[in-house]
């Protein structure tokens, strides 16, 4: 064998140990580095989700997923806001205060709009009935499953429950809670965080 040869079998050893190397090293890094992303438990556990709301415009809804639920942020316009003061009457739990623990955990979202900000709501879009995922219905006026004095808001196709665009349901229908209000905070103006609030 000459020594050309025998050069020629070591560096193909050596590459190939190499390759071999460089694929265990890559086994080993994958797994570590992928524990720096959250995981999809982490995720659903209910990492705080954040929302720009800058390019939302009055009328207009954002859906988000926070614990593997929808969140809808909408943003409501003025007749919207002024309409809800005028609903009291008709509304199973005005107030939020049946469950309130459950319902509107945030203090500063007990209020008539069960918002931080009137012009914005935030609530995860699923009836408190039996899980179902309600349609938008904001514009007002009559329309099929809906009362001829509608003035916008939410309804659940699967059994008729109806809520105000506070996520406030109406009297006599199967959903027995209003929509459920989740901890969040403003981070700025035009951002929100969902999933975490200043008391947290």
């Amino acid at each position: 064998m000459s020594d050309h040869q025998v050069d020629k079998a070591k560096r193909t050893w050596l590459v190939a140990s190499g390759c071999a190397g460089a694929v265990g090293g890559i086994a080993v890094a994958v797994p570590f580095v992928s524990t720096f992303t959250p995981s999809e438990r982490a995720k659903a556990a209910g990492a705080p989700v954040e929302v720009d709301i800058s390019s939302l415009q009055p009328g207009e809804k954002v859906t988000v997923e926070w614990r593997g639920k929808p969140v809808w942020v909408i943003r409501r316009t003025p007749q919207q806001i002024e309409e809800l003061k005028k609903l009291d009457g008709q509304l199973a739990d005005p107030t939020s205060a049946r469950k309130p623990e459950e319902i509107t955990p945030m203090e500063s979202c007990r209020n008539e709009w069960r918002s931080i900000k009137p012009e914005y709501l935030v609530v995860v879009g699923i009836c408190t009935h039996l899980g179902c995922s309600p349609t938008d219905k904001f514009v007002a006026g009559p329309q099929p499953s809906l009362p001829d004095d509608w003035q916008g808001g939410f309804l659940c196709p699967c059994h008729g429950s109806t809520f105000d665009m506070a996520g406030r349901v109406f009297k006599n229908k199967p959903a027995p809670d209003n929509l459920e209000v989740p901890p969040h905070m403003y981070l700025s103006e035009t951002r929100l965080l969902i999933g975490e609030d200043k008391k947290a």
